[in-house]
C-alpha cells in the first residue's frame, strides 16, 4: 500500500462548550455501545439545528468523528466511568484532533497501514477497546477491528536526509520492507549504523535494522525509515 505523505486535513476547533460537554457524555456510555458514521451524522445534525450554533459554521460529521478518534485513543483499557470523566477533563489541552493522523497494525500480516477512517468502536467483555478501521487505499472488504492500545498509534513520519545524525543503535523505527511480492511497513530496531558522507543524492549512511515480527535483518538507506511518533 502506498503511504500518502503528507495528508493535510482542515483544522476545526469551533465546537461550543455545550457541544463538547454533550460529546464527553457519550464517552461514559456502557460497554457494548458502538459508534459509527450514522451516529456522527445524527449528532452533527443535532448540533447544526440547535440555537447555540446560530451564526456559527456548519459542523461536518467527520469533524465530530475526529474529536472522538483522538479521545478514544486516550481512554484507559478498562472503561471505568470515573476514569473516563477524568480523561475527558484532560482533553482540553490536547492537540486539535483534526491535526492528527493515525496508523494501525493489520492482524493479517502484522504490517502498519495509514488509517482512512475509524468507522465504529466497541468494548469487549474483557474491557479492552477496539475500533473498526478502514485503511487508506483499501475498500470495505479489508476493514478490520483493531485493538486500540496495542495496534493504533499516531502516524510515523519519514526521516529527512539531515536526521541521520539523530539516530542511535537501539532506536525503534518503522521500515519500508520491499520484497518481490509486497512492499509494506514493519516495526524494526536499529542494530548498527555505518555513517557516511552525504552527497548530492542526500544521506548515504547504511543502517542495519532488525524487524520485530520475524527478527530478520537488512541494511537500508535512511529514505526507507520513518520516525515513530511519541506521545
Amino acid at each position: 500500500m502506498d503511504r500518502l505523505r503528507p495528508r493535510n486535513r482542515e483544522v476545526f476547533s469551533g465546537f461550543t462548550n455545550a457541544e463538547i460537554e454533550k460529546m464527553k457524555n457519550f464517552l461514559n456510555e456502557p460497554k457494548g455501545v458502538t459508534w459509527g458514521r450514522e451516529f456522527y451524522q445524527k449528532l452533527a445534525g443535532s448540533f447544526n439545528r440547535s440555537t447555540g450554533r446560530a451564526g456559527k459554521p456548519v459542523i461536518k460529521w467527520t469533524e465530530i468523528e475526529g474529536w472522538f478518534q483522538a479521545r478514544l485513543l486516550d481512554l484507559p483499557q478498562v472503561p471505568n466511568s470515573e476514569l473516563m470523566v477524568s480523561k475527558c477533563k484532560e482533553v482540553d489541552v490536547m492537540q486539535d484532533p483534526s491535526e492528527l493522523e493515525f496508523e494501525a497494525k493489520s492482524s493479517k500480516d502484522g504490517a502498519w497501514y495509514d488509517v482512512e477512517a475509524f468507522l465504529a468502536h466497541r468494548f469487549l467483555s474483557t474491557g479492552e477497546a477496539e475500533v473498526h478501521v478502514r485503511f487508506v487505499g483499501f475498500g470495505a472488504e479489508e476493514d478490520e477491528w483493531i485493538n486500540i492500545k496495542s495496534s493504533v498509534r499516531q502516524r510515523s513520519i519519514p526521516l529527512e536526509n539531515t536526521e541521520c545524525s539523530n539516530l542511535n543503535v537501539g532506536d525503534s523505527v518503522l521500515c519500508f520492507q520491499e520484497r518481490r511480492d509486497q512492499a509494506i511497513y514493519f516495526d524494526a530496531q536499529i542494530v548498527e549504523i555505518q555513517r557516511r558522507m552525504h552527497d548530492i543524492r542526500g544521506c548515504r549512511c547504511l543502517i542495519l535494522i532488525r524487524y520485530d515480527h520475524d527478527n530478520s535483518e537488512e541494511r537500508v538507506r535512511l529514505r526507507r525509515l520513518c520516525r515513530r511518533a511519541k506521545y
